[in-house]
């Protein structure tokens, strides 16, 4: 009787423990799945819906960012516009189309019960892998505006000199760093693409 005791006990334990093991993989799959994601900049969710909208059917505004797969509606209001996007911040401080910084920001890393969640709550997850040169898009009152990644740094959580109002307009991303908030801030700027005149027919 003793040893069937035992017996149970050992296989309690090595159930427990293969649950924990299990248990403890999930997690870490969980927490580094926006990570694995390796998006085709040239084929994409992002880069199809873009096909998809073109920019006389533009109905909302809307942040696009091709080379990372992001493509997620934007909102003026408190951080609880993060839960479904980015968050417009300091709107005075400019916009699209009458130029100034345009300023966005949204969630570096929250975490869902699902891989699908994280990576949906996550937004900005992979936003270090943007670089100078890279394309950003802008939906803004249906209208679509491009630009270009010219500067790439981080600052301290207490600078607040990015969200001013600048002479040139400008695109300015920014997300908590991996350390979290009180680590610092990972900024992306951007600047205007300019439009290419359309060309005038010559007289024949």
């Amino acid at each position: 009787m003793e040893i069937k005791k035992k017996r149970w006990k050992n296989r309690l334990l090595s159930l427990v423990s293969i649950l924990m093991l299990l248990g403890g993989v999930y997690v870490l799959y969980n927490v580094f799945s926006p990570m694995m994601t390796q998006p085709n900049p040239d084929n994409n969710s992002t880069t199809k819906l873009l096909a998809e909208t073109p920019e006389e059917s533009i109905k909302e505004n809307r942040l696009y960012i091709p080379k990372i797969d992001i493509n997620l509606p934007y909102a003026k209001g408190g951080a609880g516009v993060m839960e479904r996007g980015a968050w417009w911040r300091s709107p005075n401080s400019g916009n699209p189309k009458d130029g100034g910084n345009f300023v966005l920001s949204a969630h570096r890393f929250i975490m869902g019960l699902t891989p699908q969640q994280t990576q949906r709550k996550s937004p900005f997850y992979n936003i270090n892998r943007l670089e100078i040169g890279d394309n950003i898009i802008i939906d803004y009152h249906k209208q679509r505006y491009e630009y270009k990644i010219t500067e790439v740094f981080s600052v301290r959580p207490e600078d607040v000199k990015i969200e001013k109002r600048t002479e040139e307009p400008r695109l300015t991303l920014y997300s908590c760093t991996l350390g979290g908030a009180d680590d610092g801030r990972e900024v992306i700027i951007a600047e205007p693409v300019k439009k290419s005149e359309p060309k005038q027919k010559s007289a024949s």
